[in-house]
């Protein structure tokens, strides 16, 4: 557990060369990005020694992002509670747009408000500033103007961080600056097809697309960009980032991942611990499609009928909304109350939330149906749990992608993803067959053990991973700034 930290003031920036440096972590919506805020928090804190405080926006999208808050603080009582109100923003002015956009836009045109935040709010002089991707553009000039050293956490994959980071220098050759994405070519890394580009980008005038170009231009601008990924995972992005083969002019790359859970205390376990003790090794299929979206009704009931027809044991977690404070449906709504009968005591299915790190690390699971978040691929890769990629929506396709490449799952790069003329229904005969295929096939397994004895080697003291935090935790500490990208 982190020690009390001394309370400090005066200026923002601390005294270079100071023992504990006082690291301020600014993430945006979702549990997506949330929860590596905190992991990095849990990290520096626990393993690197520094100070550290968390800027909460108020209030949460989702309970689940409340609730993940209120028990990192309850666990890291030497992490400071940094609350910034949100200034007012017309919500009408994106009827239909993702929530979840509307609060990156809502953070970001709060910006200003950071500097009073920053200056006064903390208890502690702060040493440098790690701002979430989706608000580098408006934040680094708020540090900037502060002399505060800014860091970008890019909370998704070396390989999304890859195209973020090529994507300005795609459209200034492709379209004059324009708008038309087609197939990218991310230079020493890998093709990303015009049908794995997140949807929301190929409308110019989506909130998320200003969004996402405006940070993609500013990375240079930062000093340096911090990653949750690691070289067993994705070994040619690493490297293509590091090398600047990716984009000229980018400042220093920190893979600093996989970024390990914070040990929090559950309350409650629910059902599904003693329900998985009860299950051979290896026998449990785990499905979960993450916390920003849920399935159509239809294919929910294809699953369910999928699931039922492979044969083996399941544990399933159903999402009915997108903000789970609209979650008000019932599971008999949902799949039925005959299947949920037939599969009694074979499979669990719940709609309440789950320490997924803990049920990937379970003896009982055997493989994992994912959307392919990257929170979701970092504890399966962690765990050495083989993965079915089904990616839905935004960066997953690109994710599944890297599980494929790295030989730790499958991807059906045929089945649905959103917004497409032929977003079908997967058949259940599909599903089942998919998941009879890799919880068969013993060389996915070997590469996926593999890969979770990497993961546990780079963060360990002395590892890539390690050693990598350890530079920029250093960096802090000393107060350097990059200046006009030297």
């Amino acid at each position: 557990m982190c020690s009390a930290a001394t309370p400090n003031s005066g200026d923002v920036r601390a005294t270079p060369g100071s023992s504990r440096p006082h690291v301020v972590l600014l993430p945006s919506a979702g549990m997506g990005h949330l929860v590596p805020f905190t992991r990095l928090a849990a990290a520096l804190c626990s393993g690197h020694g520094c100070d550290v405080s968390l800027v909460a926006a108020v209030p949460t999208v989702s309970s689940a992002e409340a609730r993940h808050l209120a028990a990192h603080f309850a666990a890291f009582p030497a992490v400071r509670r940094l609350e910034l109100d949100l200034a007012s923003l017309d919500v009408s002015e994106f009827a239909g747009a993702d929530p979840f956009y509307v609060r990156y836009e809502a953070i970001r045109r709060s910006a200003p408000l950071l500097a009073p935040l920053l200056a006064g709010g903390a208890s502690a002089a702060a040493s440098a500033l790690v701002a979430d991707i989706a608000l580098a553009s408006v934040v680094i000039p708020v540090a900037r103007e502060l002399r505060l050293p800014c860091y970008v956490f890019f909370t998704a994959s070396a390989t999304m961080f890859s195209f973020l980071a090529y994507l300005p220098t795609y459209l200034d050759a492709n379209a004059g600056g324009g708008h038309a994405i087609g197939d990218v070519d991310v230079p020493g890394v890998c093709r990303v097809p015009t049908s794995s580009v997140p949807q929301a980008l190929h409308d110019p005038d989506d909130i998320f697309t200003r969004q996402f170009i405006a940070n993609a231009r500013s990375l240079a601008d930062a000093d340096g960009l911090v990653v949750n990924a690691f070289d067993a995972l994705e070994p040619e992005a690493i490297v293509a980032l590091r090398q600047g083969t990716v984009a000229a002019g980018l400042p220093p790359v920190f893979a600093v991942g996989p970024l390990s859970p914070a040990p929090i205390p559950a309350k409650d376990s629910g059902s599904y611990l003693p329900w998985l003790d009860a299950q051979p090794v290896r026998s449990v299929v785990y499905v979960s499609f993450g916390s920003r979206k849920a399935l159509p009704r239809d294919q929910l009931r294809e699953l369910a009928a999928g699931l039922e027809a492979s044969g083996h044991r399941f544990l399933w977690v159903v999402k009915g909304a997108v903000v789970d404070r609209d979650d008000a449906g019932e599971l008999t709504d949902l799949l039925g109350e005959a299947f949920l009968r037939r599969i009694h005591g074979r499979g669990l299915v719940t709609m309440a939330w789950v320490r997924q790190e803990e049920v990937l690390n379970h003896p009982a699971v055997g493989l994992f149906i994912s959307h392919c978040g990257w929170n979701s691929v970092t504890e399966a890769a962690a765990s050495g749990v083989p993965v079915v990629a089904w990616p839905r929506f935004a960066d997953q396709r690109v994710n599944a992608g890297a599980v494929a490449r790295a030989g730790i799952g499958a991807w059906a790069d045929t089945w649905s993803w959103e917004g497409e003329e032929d977003d079908g229904v997967v058949s259940a005969e599909d599903i089942a067959g998919k998941v009879r295929s890799v919880m068969a096939d013993e060389g996915v397994r070997k590469a996926a053990a593999s890969v979770r004895e990497a993961a546990a080697r780079a963060v360990a003291a002395g590892g890539r991973s390690y050693r990598s935090l350890a530079e920029l935790v250093r960096r802090c500490r000393d107060g350097l700034v990059i200046t006009n990208g030297t």
